[in-house]
């Protein structure tokens, strides 16, 4: 990036993990954590404090989830976008409570209270993307207020504008919002030049996409996109806890119920699942309370039968698409893998017989769509300009018509942006209004359809039915984002919306929320800070206790009595200091303080067979058992002929 062209970063806004990359001259590359080169993926975990505050975000928040289980939200993609009544497999799972708003509008808005604080899920994913944020303004060493932002292709409207409000309350400008299997062969592309067919099969924690791309001479062309904005990592983790519940069940007597063994269980299934991924088998061993303890193995093949409905619903998918695109297994020259759940074996096979090859594994599959974001980043900044990409909408948009039906204007797989118009009468002699109800889905009947939001076209001249002619015209942008107008030809009234979905978030509440961001940025920097260092001085104490019990005899007593005394009086400041300076300092002086015994330590280790490899413990769980408008436009309407 050059002082020539803006800066605008990409970022994968993921179920399990986020990421944030740029690209240069010389390619993408990803942003690091504090902690290093290493440190670029940010578990996607909020947690609060008991007044609802926000206390951590990512690793450290994933590591005490356990701890806190009905404080620490994760998995808050799968809620963007959606109201309670979409969640209902959900909401017996979450440890956390998921609660329905309704606005005074009439939408309703899912949300994650917090004790008596409730958080929309783009205000919870607005949180990761300022961390994300402050990463790429520390590396650059200026403030960042663009973005690229990254969206599973089977995103209807009201999530891909949830995932915008996200940007927005975070304080980014996202200036596009890119489908993450086009992002992922962005950056499987870059550098090549021979034209090529491309599927994409993209299975994160959440959600699954797969995508026919033909790549052209630095063209990228969407053909055909099909997938499951519900089906995803999580789901896996899932057929293993609902194994253990039914056993436990059977067995002892026990349901399952309380936050913190809920989220114990997700914890240990989900260790379970990467496990399997190269081992044959995992034992299990669950602590139920009163001397009772659940024990078993789960094998490979086990697993797998298990989990293979889930995967055959996204074979099934991929077959679906390449019908779409028109094209057979051997019109296929590469399949990409995107996603951290696309390393279990069992899927890769899978994918290998469908599409009668084996899939290319070269590029990090958890890394990848961060990497293709960072090149369309780069793409809008001028730093690159040789790639045009061509993508497609999801689903058909449309409106209500006469009786229910859904009046197809964009159908599926329509290359974005787009526009479409068609012309609409009316049904009613001297009808002077007009309630446009803008749908999205793949079915014929309103009902089966989702509403994206209502609008009134007012002021037509009464007429008898039929004489009017309206058109209705939408354009969906390149962010995937629909605009919707109508005009009565005669009198020229023209009404028009940006869409906000039923489950989004208004305009309004949008600006609360940055405003609100920007008048606690000092102290949110500064709580951020200082929750930074005690993290540090923690960790570090507790590493000392450990060399202390492990090597403590080799000091003489006046000295180790010094250095636990020292820890002691460090973990209690830590828990009342809030000045970093103060921590820092202690820590820094510590630390110096620890050199004699580090090097006694390194000495002894080197001369003992301390290094040899240990049998892994068998994973525990702790003691703890706890009616439609009919009519679109108000009125019932007839589609005219003309378009």
């Amino acid at each position: 990036m050059t002082d020539d062209h803006d800066i605008i970063i990409g970022i994968d806004l993921g179920t399990t993990n986020s990421l944030v990359a740029y690209a240069d001259e010389a390619g993408p590359h990803l942003i690091a954590g504090p902690a290093g080169e290493d440190d670029v993926l940010l578990p996607s975990v909020v947690a609060f404090d008991d007044a609802g505050r926000v206390a951590q975000i990512g690793s450290e928040a994933r590591a005490h989830a356990v701890e806190r289980p009905a404080t620490t939200v994760y998995s808050i993609k799968r809620l963007m976008g959606m109201g309670v009544a979409d969640l209902t497999d959900d909401l017996s799972r979450l440890p956390y409570s998921i609660e329905r708003r309704s606005q005074e509008d009439g939408r309703d808005v899912a949300t994650v209270m917090i004790g008596d604080k409730c958080y929309t899920p783009p205000e919870i994913s607005a949180m990761i993307l300022r961390e994300l944020k402050m990463r790429a303004e520390r590396h650059f060493g200026c403030p960042v207020t663009k973005a690229v932002i990254t969206v599973p292709a089977q995103f209807d409207d009201a999530q891909r504008q949830a995932t915008r409000d996200a940007g927005q309350i975070a304080g980014l400008d996202v200036v596009r919002i890119i489908n993450e299997p086009t992002a992922a062969a962005l950056a499987y592309g870059l550098d090549r030049t021979e034209h090529a067919t491309i599927a994409v099969y993209d299975l994160g924690g959440g959600t699954f996409d797969i995508s026919i791309l033909r790549l052209e001479d630095g063209v990228f062309e969407v053909l055909a996109t099909n997938g499951d904005t519900h089906l995803g990592g999580d789901d896996f983790d899932h057929t293993l806890i609902d194994l253990f519940t039914r056993e436990i069940r059977e067995q002892f007597g026990i349901d399952i119920t309380t936050p913190s063994i809920k989220q114990q269980l997700r914890t240990l299934s989900e260790n379970i699942k990467i496990r399997l991924s190269d081992r044959d088998s995992a034992p299990v061993e669950i602590a139920i309370g009163a001397g009772r303890v659940y024990r078993r193995s789960v094998t490979r093949g086990e697993f797998e039968t298990m989990i293979a409905p889930l995967v055959d619903r996204t074979i099934e998918a991929c077959s679906r698409a390449m019908k779409t695109a028109k094209l057979t297994p051997e019109n296929i020259q590469q399949v990409v893998l995107v996603g951290g759940s696309t390393r279990v074996p069992f899927v890769r096979r899978r994918v290998a017989e469908v599409f009668q090859r084996q899939p290319y594994t070269a590029l990090n599959p958890e890394q990848v769509v961060a990497l293709g974001a960072g090149v369309q980043a780069s793409l809008l900044a001028g730093v690159q300009r040789d790639i045009l990409l061509l993508d497609v909408t999801p689903l058909s948009l449309g409106i209500e018509t006469l009786g229910g039906a859904m009046g197809k204007l964009i159908p599926a797989n329509t290359r974005v942006p787009c526009r479409a118009s068609e012309t609409f009468t009316t049904f009613k002699d001297g009808q002077t209004n007009v309630k446009i109800n803008v749908l999205q889905g793949e079915r014929e009947l309103v009902k089966d359809c989702r509403s994206l939001g209502v609008f009134e076209l007012q002021g037509v001249p009464p007429m008898p039915a039929g004489i009017p002619k309206i058109d209705v015209t939408f354009l969906i942008d390149q962010n995937g984002i629909l605009n919707v107008s109508a005009t009565e030809r005669r009198s020229a009234q023209t009404a028009s919306v940006q869409i906000i979905p039923s489950h989004g978030l208004t305009r309004d509440e949008v600006k609360r929320m940055q405003a609100e961001a920007l008048q606690h940025a000092r102290e949110d920097m500064a709580a951020h800070h200082l929750i930074d260092v005690r993290t540090t001085l923690e960790f570090d104490l507790h590493k000392a206790e450990q060399m202390v019990e492990r090597y403590g005899q080799l000091l003489d007593v006046s000295g180790r009595d010094a250095l636990v005394a020292e820890i002691r009086g460090l973990l209690e400041l830590a828990k009342q200091c809030t000045d970093p300076h103060v921590l820092n300092e202690r820590r820094e002086a510590f630390n110096r303080m620890t050199i004699p015994l580090a090097e006694l330590a390194i000495t002894a280790s080197l001369s003992s067979d301390d290094g040899a490899a240990g049998q892994e413990p068998a994973c525990k769980i702790g003691q703890e058992t706890r009616e439609n408008n009919r009519g679109g436009f108000g009125q019932p309407t007839l589609r005219s002929v003309e378009t």
